[in-house]
């Protein structure tokens, strides 16, 4: 099981980002999957999660500025990220949700004026 996350960068408050996530070794269609983050000096925490159904959830935190989504034909997820603050600052991954296994080496994310 692997998973390689890209999009990261240093954004200004309010800009946007959209990251992506390649996920190998299962079966893609068969799994929820979410986007979590660790911000510095805190544990990481979940962001959001897709499930099969494409059923979407959100932290309160990001609800109305970030999206979820999948393409089962790609092994990818996206994470749209709208609106962005300085605490959403973190590096962020992907996994199976609820996670499992390895992490990948994730991605920066940097809001900062």
């Amino acid at each position: 099981v692997q998973f390689v996350e890209s999009g990261g960068g240093l954004v200004q408050p309010g800009g946007s980002l959209r990251l992506s996530c390649a996920a190998s070794g299962f079966t893609f269609s068969n799994f929820a999957m979410g986007w979590y983050r660790q911000a510095p000096g805190k544990q990481r925490e979940w962001v959001a999660s897709i499930q099969t159904s494409s059923n979407t959830g959100y932290v309160d935190s990001v609800k109305g500025r970030f999206a979820i989504s999948r393409d089962t034909a790609k092994n990818t997820m996206y994470l749209q990220m709208n609106s962005l603050k300085p605490e959403d600052t973190a590096i962020y991954y992907c996994n199976i949700h609820p996670p499992w296994g390895n992490w990948g080496q994730g991605t920066q994310v940097s809001v900062s004026s």
